[in-house]
């Protein structure tokens, strides 16, 4: 299961899910589709995702490093 999770494509699928769901953030809300409260829940979830992609590559790292060991 941690394999799959630290792979390549779940990194960075996870990775531009949070960027594109900031980016939409900022967009609405620049634009007055969303109020603050909105934006700030969805720039937060889109953290989120690109955190737990940064944690799965240095986790993917460390497996590789243990592996070549």
């Amino acid at each position: 299961m941690l394999d799959w999770l630290a792979s390549r494509a779940v990194v960075i699928t996870l990775a531009v899910i949070g960027g594109a769901i900031s980016m939409i953030a900022s967009s609405l809300h620049s634009r007055g589709r969303i109020g603050d409260e909105p934006a700030r829940f969805l720039n937060h979830l889109g953290y989120g995702f690109m955190w737990a992609s940064i944690v799965l590559f240095i986790v993917a790292g460390f497996r590789a490093g243990w592996e070549s060991s």
